[in-house]
Parts: C-alpha cells; structure tokens; sequence
C-alpha cells in the first residue's frame, strides 16, 4: 500500500472516531445506554369526559426492571390536574399483581410516593427490586383500596387526547394516548311492557239439592236432583293469576250469598269459620299453589268466610311483587236448616284481578 493510501484511511478513520466521541459528549454519558421501551402499556381511565375527576389503572411491562433506589415519574399533559392533595394512600402499586408498600418516602422495601406538581406523580423504590419483564399495575383514585380507600382523583384534561409519558431514572420509557371527549356515556332506553294473566277454570258450579243433615260443597258438575253429592271438601273451579307488576297484584270477588226471590242463605261474614251442619252457611276458601301469590285472610285457614256482597267486593288473594302463575282452588260450603225457605237459589260472583305498575 502506498503512503498516499495509507494517510488516506487514517484520515478516515480518525474522521470517524472523533465524530463518534462528538456524538456521544452531545447525548451525554447516560444516553448512550440502551434505553428500553415499556410494552403493554393501557391506561383505564374510569370517565373519559372533560374536567372530571377519575380514576386511573396504569398497568405497563418493564423490560429491564427497576433496581434499588430508582424512579418512575408519570406525566400528564392537556391540563390534566393532579390535585395537591394527593398522596401514596390514594395510589396502589402491584408488582407482577402484588401490592408493594407505598409511604411519603422510600425506606427499605417501601416505595415513595409524591405528587410533584399538578401534572406529575413521581414513585422512588427503596431497595426493592423489581425483574426484568416485570408487569407494574398502578392505580390512581378512589380505586386504590390495599390500606385505605382513596379519596382523591386525577381531573381529566379538555376534550383531545391526553397522553401520560412514563419516565425516570429507570431504564425504561413509554408513552399513553388517553382519549378525553365530550361525553362518554350512551343512555340505553328500553321498554319492558306490562303484563298480566288472569284465568277462571270454570264459570257455573253446582251444590245439587241442600241439606240440613250434612255439608255440601260445590262441583263443576251439574249433578241433578240428587241430595249433596259432594259431601268430601273439593274444588269447585281454580283461578289463576301471574304478572310482571312491581307491586303485583290483588283479587277480589263480589257478589251476594245464594239468593232465591227475598229468601237468602246466610253468608258466613268476615271471620273465618268452620263448618256447622244443620245452620245456615254459605262460605268459600281458597288453597293457593305456584308462583308468589297467597290467599288473603280470612279466606286462607281451614274454614270459611264470605264477606263480599253485591255492592262491596272482597279481596280473596294478592300478590307483592312480580309472580308466576299462582293456581287458586275454589271451595264453596253451603250449609242450611231445617226450616231454611224451599226455593232455587243462584248467585252470581265476580272475580276481579288488579294488577299495581
């Protein structure tokens, strides 16, 4: 190689290295360490409105970690505001889902936690370390609950993206865009309607021929001209009621004892009562089945009442909320005397279900 070339190369060479000690006093020292860059990075932000407080879960993957007595410095922008108030009992730090201890100031494996400015929340570790691909989840409001409840949240920005730039002295950095708009909440409206299902099985029930020596119950069978048929107790017909109401419903019946011209049989009125053969009785009571409804007193115990007439309606049944379908038996007594007036006796009874929205 010839002198000219050899000067040449040297010169290129010297060129070169005395450009890359220029860039490296440029960047200084600790720039030109490999810088790693966070991964995984989220920031749940609890409203995402303008000017409101919030709550923050910043969860992030350190690649290098963070050694003993290094920082993590979280900056907002677009006049988001950290309020003076705010300290470590409003904060929670997990470490791969584990709480770490947080106190105004490192000391051994706590960290410290101040708030450095309305835009800036500073984390310096004790002497914790904290792995390489190591998940740190941080949470910032009332949402911080590992040794209290927190009661102070960060103040969302104007309406624009906010983005919290995650630094330190730790080796790792990265950045979050955080979405701030108008309104962030959608009313959903929606329509339930009401509904309510009421049914009578069987609307003409027969006693056949009375008697003053034993009890007589209805059927739903027209037994003809034979003498108390049913003398064993039995439904006479069922109803049934089901509803969606938020206060369920009620029935009532209303109607007049057996009645034959001006002759009637005597209703058994309003106290519950049992059967007495050989007076005059007429009575109903109720079983009930399925579904949350039950049947009203006095018309519920073993014996019977009758306290409706052909003007006043009696509440035989009800429901206090939303039911499925609730089967009601019917049984209809009637007893009467030996001197009880001979005639053909009806009484037309009308069942009401009243459903409250």
């Amino acid at each position: 190689m010839s002198k000219i070339t050899k000067l040449f190369f040297s010169k290129i060479i010297s060129a070169t290295t005395i450009a890359a000690l220029l860039f490296m006093f440029l960047i200084g020292p600790e720039r030109a360490l490999a810088v790693g860059y966070l991964t995984a990075l989220k920031d749940t932000v609890s409203d995402e409105s303008p000017s409101v407080v919030a709550n923050h879960t910043i969860v992030f993957t350190t690649p290098t970690g963070v050694t003993s007595g290094q920082t993590i410095i979280l900056t907002f922008d677009n006049s988001t505001s950290v309020p003076a108030a705010l300290d470590y009992t409003d904060i929670d730090l997990m470490d791969d889902g584990v709480d770490v201890t947080l106190a105004a100031a490192p000391t051994g494996t706590t960290w410290g936690v101040v708030r450095t400015s309305s835009a800036v929340i500073t984390f310096t570790n004790g002497t914790a370390v904290v792995a390489a691909g190591s998940i740190i989840t941080i949470e910032i409001g009332t949402n911080a609950t590992t040794v209290t409840t927190g009661d102070q949240q960060i103040t969302n920005g104007a309406v624009g993206t906010t983005k919290l730039v995650i630094t330190g002295t730790f080796a790792d950095t990265g950045t979050i865009a955080i979405p701030i708009i108008s309104d962030d909440t959608v009313v959903v409206n929606a329509i339930v309607q009401p509904t309510i299902t009421f049914t009578v099985s069987d609307n003409t029930i027969y006693f056949g021929n009375l008697r003053s020596a034993g009890i007589c119950f209805a059927q739903g069978t027209d037994p003809g001209a034979v003498t108390c048929p049913t003398t064993t107790e039995t439904e006479a017909f069922y109803l049934t009621a089901s509803t969606n109401a938020t206060s369920g419903y009620i029935i009532t019946v209303q109607g007049p004892t057996l009645t034959s011209g001006v002759n009637t049989i005597t209703a058994i009125g309003g106290t519950n009562t049992a059967s007495s053969p050989g007076s005059e009785q007429f009575g109903i009571r109720f079983n009930a089945s399925g579904g949350s409804g039950t049947v009203t007193a006095p018309y519920a115990a073993a014996g019977y009442a009758y306290a409706a007439t052909a003007s006043t309606a009696s509440q035989i049944a009800s429901a206090t909320g939303p039911s499925a379908t609730t089967t009601y038996g019917a049984r209809y007594l009637a007893n009467i005397s030996a001197v009880t007036e001979a005639g053909t006796y009806t009484a037309s009874h009308t069942y009401i279900a009243t459903a409250t929205y």
